[in-house]
């Protein structure tokens, strides 16, 4: 079967694409290389042994849309990554995220709707509960007003799948994720920003390693046991395994309903000053960070309810933290090396 990612040179969709080829599914990566790089292919090849068939497409440009899918007309399920994904940047820039989020969505999805019948899985976030009313956070969980654009295309995205679901033959699932991190335990893909990281396990290694002078700290005010905000931390490769059973499930016919949705977390929340201090017992490294003003568009608290994707999925993070930081700090070395 072939299967298409999306993003697939991207950090989540690079460790997808892994467990795929591992499954025995042929995967075609798309990319527009805009927060990746080409190199990933080599890295998924040197783990899997086969390099995925790679095409340069821009999702936003819809004719190029059009055209991928006359080329590749046998796909049979999609996971689809490629999105901008930054809190803080789509604050600073809300109308590159609308762009590029909801726009390659609706073409890709103009595409899909034409076959008889496709398996679709959705890249989401828990920034659709916005700040949750209690915690742990459940499915049920009411969606909340976007606290970011960025967590508002994730809510547009889910409904417009929702919509599309009800005239087509597009089964999806959307994976609603917290906090992923870490890398391929190989050292071969990894977490690759581009520039300033916007994430915190990548700046800290950045820091640890001496690419960046010190951390920052966003926000000691928080109602939290330290004061700092509260995330669950998932391990990339944990992540990808969820999509993969996720496809399964849907090509099996699995699914109750034609739209499931699901939490992927470990169900624990860690506070940013937790998760640096069990960098610095793993990687034995002091870090040099400071306290900073509270940054917007960022909640208090969010961790996962996993009930529903250990029982019904039949997928549950196995992984921990200390793994997840340690095969972070693998990578980080190894690149700088």
């Amino acid at each position: 079967m072939k299967i298409l990612v999306t993003g697939g040179l991207g950090f989540i969709g690079s460790h997808t694409v892994v467990e795929l080829q591992n499954k025995g599914f042929d995967v075609i990566a798309i990319d527009n290389l805009s927060n990746s790089s080409i190199g990933v292919l080599d890295g998924i090849e040197r783990i899997t042994g086969k390099k995925p068939l790679f095409e340069n497409v821009d999702l936003r440009d819809k004719s190029a849309v059009q055209i991928f899918f006359s080329k590749y007309p046998d796909i049979s399920g999609v996971i689809h990554f490629a999105a901008s994904k930054a809190v803080g940047e789509s604050v600073e820039n809300p109308l590159l995220y609308y762009e590029n989020n909801i726009n390659s969505l609706v073409y890709l999805l103009q595409e899909l709707q034409k076959k008889p019948e496709v398996s679709f899985i959705f890249s989401s976030s828990c920034t659709v509960y916005g700040q949750a009313e209690s915690m742990p956070i459940t499915e049920n969980a009411p969606i909340q007003v976007a606290m970011s654009p960025y967590g508002n295309t994730k809510q547009i995205g889910e409904e417009i799948i929702t919509d599309i679901a009800k005239v087509t033959n597009i089964n999806s699932i959307l994976l609603r994720y917290f906090n992923p991190i870490g890398a391929h335990p190989s050292a071969e893909i990894g977490e690759l920003p581009i520039g300033v990281p916007q994430n915190l396990v990548p700046f800290i290694t950045q820091t640890a390693i001496g690419l960046r002078e010190k951390l920052s700290v966003f926000g000691s005010d928080y109602p939290t046991s330290d004061g700092t905000a509260i995330r669950d931390y998932i391990h990339v490769v944990d992540l990808a395994k969820a999509h993969v059973i996720a496809l399964q499930r849907l090509l099996n016919k699995q699914n109750i309903t034609k739209v499931e949705i699901f939490n992927l977390g470990t169900g624990t929340g860690s506070s940013v000053l937790e998760v640096i201090t069990a960098f610095e017992k793993v990687s034995q490294k002091k870090l040099n960070y400071q306290i900073v003003g509270r940054r917007e568009g960022d909640v208090i608290e969010a961790y996962a309810n996993t009930d529903k994707a250990n029982n019904v999925l039949g997928w549950k993070a196995e992984l921990s933290l200390e793994d997840a930081l340690s095969s972070a700090w693998k990578w980080e070395q190894k690149i700088r090396i």
